[in-house]
């Protein structure tokens, strides 16, 4: 199983380089934040990665999780990792400094939460929902609230779920049926069933902290009727000291094709004791601050198995003899070429490397926004909302489908011991493949990007993004890639302005395929601006081979935008014309 190295020289360029950190700090008033820092984090996240949750991937996925009378155990050496994690402070990094946080930016964070998704998903998991039960809970918590709880998540003391998902209600929380009474002492009793609850029980933590959606008694019909819930494993006394158990327990561990080492619970809540966060009745909006940054950290899950499958299929590529190449012998005191010297090998590698760089530059792009969203005020602050909203599920979707096509061309490349369980590259397809379901498929996603985001504003929140985009061109040297890239953006702002006047049947029918034009068109804007900056960086030996992967991009890669271009300007009739009638067989 191939050695998971932290691609910290890409960041470096895009840190320094290509987003220039320093000025962006100090744009925002970010104090006390600069570029020498954020390596340093970066540096330190990979020493974690690296050396203490990598070497647990393959074990935990040969051991999976156990439930056993009524308590879940992972796989041996993750609850002392995480323990490890928290007392070196990571889960704290982004974290509000009234409650002990360290209130970091995110593009030091972004890089650090790709590397632990590389080194090990399944592990990574439970932390990245607790960071968005974080983000839940410090904005539309009570004070007392934040008292009691805030701080223990924060430090990572105690660990956060999300519930949403039941038997009867997935994407469609309009069927949500878990009850909420009122209690005399101003707490809500819960009842309900909860299904794929991630880390809903292990033995990380002493207390978890779940964050449950449910139905007050006289709450309307639909998702206007649905309020948020904290609902804590274990009570807490007025004193911060734990109490008894809550009436919370976990019904059975989902046997699942991946992901093996992360427990998904089935959660029952017999009239538990819980807390209201937030208004009642105002429980989804709640929940989507917890919803939208779980969204983009899935989009990161793919991102980060992406660059693991690369490392693995480059390091077999690069020692695997198989046949001569057919440009003549490259290796002649060996009885075979290695197979990178395969055009054909070659390909599949350029293609993993170019759509995880890719995306990669848009993860910092993102996180760049966000940033200003934590520090900024005013317009700038309101901007960089939009600009993340319209990002947002564009990240979730075509990041997790990346991984997909990238952890099966790392299969490819290995040939028969790809499929084989010991060389840990199917391990890759298996976990990966969830992210193209969580927090909402990719359909929805893609349904949420040109509904919501596009038409729903009559094009505004596009026309934001587009002007981020519009800077990011104009500040390109280079004529030549300054010039490609003002077309791509100008036929991307065409297409999107034309699809406001169509019907929602139309937009519906397309909206896959307008995602993924964004996200070739988006990304083929950052890699010309890459690819201008790239001269000016210091290490030239890594500029050489990554202007070579731009270029691959561009001339190989790009061009699939415009079949998804035909196909959003005249798929929607084909499809839409197709009725049930037309699936049934006699």
């Amino acid at each position: 199983m191939a050695t998971y190295k932290a691609p910290l020289v890409d960041f470096a360029f895009l840190l320094n380089d290509w987003l220039n950190i320093d000025a962006h700090y100090q744009n925002i008033n970010a104090e006390g934040m600069d570029s020498e820092l954020a390596l340093e984090v970066l540096a330190q996240g990979a020493k974690f990665a690296e050396s203490e949750i990598a070497p647990l991937n393959q074990i935990g996925d040969e051991q999976g999780c156990r439930l056993h009378n009524g308590a879940v155990t992972t796989p041996d050496g993750f609850a002392a990792a995480y323990q490890t994690y928290i007392e070196n402070g990571w889960n704290a990094m982004l974290g509000n400094p009234d409650f002990e946080g360290q209130d970091l930016p995110y593009s030091m964070a972004v890089p650090v939460h790709e590397m632990l998704n590389s080194a090990n998903l399944s592990w990574r998991l439970t932390t990245m929902l607790t960071e968005s039960a974080v983000l839940a809970i410090n904005k539309h918590g009570s004070e007392e609230l934040k008292q009691r709880y805030l701080a223990k998540i924060i430090s990572g003391e105690w660990t956060g779920t999300m519930n949403l998902t039941e038997p009867h209600a997935g994407t469609d929380l309009s069927l949500l049926s878990t009850k909420a009474v009122p209690q005399n002492d101003g707490s809500y009793a819960i009842t309900g069933n909860k299904i794929f609850i991630t880390a809903g029980d292990h033995d990380w933590s002493e207390n978890i902290i779940h964050l449950v959606l449910a139905r007050l008694p006289d709450a309307p019909k639909g998702v206007k009727g649905i309020s948020l819930f904290l609902v804590p494993k274990i009570n807490v006394n007025d004193d911060g000291t734990l109490g008894s158990p809550n009436a919370v327990s976990v019904g059975s561990i989902e046997k699942k094709m991946g992901l093996k080492a992360s427990p998904t619970c089935v959660m029952n809540y017999d009239e538990a004791q819980g807390f209201l966060i937030g208004e009642e009745h105002s429980g989804l909006a709640c929940m989507f601050t917890m919803m939208n940054d779980a969204r983009f950290q899935v989009g990161l899950q793919g991102l980060g198995i992406g660059e693991a499958s690369y490392q693995g299929a480059l390091e077999y590529a690069v020692e695997r003899l198989q046949s001569r190449a057919p440009q003549g012998i490259q290796a002649p005191d060996k009885k075979a070429d290695p197979i990178i010297f395969q055009p054909d090998v070659r390909r599949m590698l350029l293609t993993q490397r170019s759509l995880t760089e890719g995306c990669r530059a848009l993860s910092m792009l993102y996180a760049k926004f966000m940033d200003i969203e934590k520090y900024a005020t005013g317009e700038a602050k309101t901007n960089a909302e939009v600009v993340i909203a319209y990002l947002t599920p564009i990240c979730k979707a075509f990041f997790t489908d990346m991984a997909t096509e990238v952890s099966n061309y790392g299969i490819q490349i290995y040939g028969g011991h790809g499929y084989i369980r010991e060389w840990g590259m199917e391990q890759y397809v298996r976990d990966t493949r969830i992210a193209q379901l969580y927090e909402g498929t990719n359909g929805i996603q893609a349904a949420d990007l040109i509904g919501r985001k596009l038409t729903r504003s009559n094009g505004a929140m596009m026309n934001i993004t587009h002007n981020v985009f519009n800077e990011i061109v104009n500040d390109i040297a280079d004529s030549d890639y300054q010039a490609h890239a003002l077309g791509l953006l100008t036929q991307w702002h065409t297409v999107s302005e034309s699809l406001l006047d169509k019907s929602p049947e139309y937009c519906a029918a397309i909206a896959c395929d307008y995602l993924n034009y964004c996200a070739y068109n988006l990304i083929g804007i950052l890699w010309l601006s890459m690819l201008d900056k790239l001269p000016d960086t210091e290490n030239q030996a890594y500029a050489k081979g990554k202007i070579k992967t731009g270029q691959f991009y561009i001339a190989y890669i790009l061009p699939r935008a415009q079949q998804h271009l035909h196909a959003i300007e005249q798929g929607a009739d084909t499809v839409n014309a197709t009725h049930l009638a037309d699936f049934v067989f006699a």
